[in-house]
């Protein structure tokens, strides 16, 4: 394919950016596709695990790949839910840290100025296990830098590098840095992006408190979801 491909952790992230993109369902089930007019969404799972699955094999490449969806706050700076995150860099696991590519870069900062948005773009770090505590969001800030940090975005530039395909990371905050997020939200979701609604009241019914964090977490990712479609939907208009 060419023009954007889009790629998710999350069935429910793929749903709302699609809505705000204007792009119609391809397939369903495990690794949904939503695309129209040269840009493709693509679920990928948690820690990107769709990757392989998911096609970056295509025989016609992405112009641009997108690493977009929601992140969580480490800087107590981004102190808003839906606040726009624009790295320069990705910082792995392990490994020295992915820059994103720089002309993709200043036009998704244009596009955001455009919109009226004001992103951040300081590092963000990609981890492997959910980081739901203000004392553990402090504790990677101290010890990376970051001032936010996702599941998916190394993994994707990491692919993305292999194959010689710009990239860039369009994130928007969920949750704040002082903000604690359900206890068991990974195994809400399953390896495919896809919600676990049965595991989710389950969970609920056995600790009633976590339904004002799921609820508060569910706001600030629709929030977080429509600034990422924002700066999709002005990049693909400028090309």
């Amino acid at each position: 394919m060419s023009g954007f491909l889009v790629f998710v952790a999350a069935e429910l992230e793929a749903r709302r950016l699609a809505r705000g993109l204007g792009l119609r369902r391809l397939t369903s089930g495990p690794w949904s596709r939503f695309g129209a007019d040269g840009c493709e969404v693509r679920v990928v799972g948690l820690r990107a695990a769709g990757l392989a699955a998911r096609g970056l094999g295509d025989r016609d490449p992405p112009d641009l790949l997108i690493s977009a969806g929601s992140c969580g706050a480490l800087s107590p700076a981004l102190d808003r839910t839906g606040t726009l995150v624009l790295p320069e860099v990705v910082l792995p696991p392990v490994g020295p840290p992915l820059a994103v590519d720089r002309g993709a870069h200043t036009r998704a900062l244009a596009a955001a100025t455009r919109a009226g948005l004001a992103p951040a773009t300081g590092p963000l770090a990609t981890v492997e296990e959910v980081v739901d505590t203000p004392a553990a969001k402090a504790a990677l800030a101290r010890r990376t830098g970051a001032i936010a940090v996702d599941m998916e975005s190394a993994v994707i530039l990491a692919a993305a590098r292999e194959r010689g395909l710009a990239a860039i990371v369009v994130r928007g905050v969920s949750d704040t840095a002082d903000q604690s997020l359900p206890l068991g939200l990974a195994t809400l979701v399953d390896a495919g992006g896809q919600s676990r609604p049965a595991r989710a009241v389950a969970l609920i019914l056995r600790r009633p408190a976590l339904l004002g964090q799921a609820w508060a977490l569910r706001r600030g990712t629709l929030l977080a979801l429509t600034a990422v479609a924002v700066v999709v939907r002005e990049l693909g208009e400028t090309g």
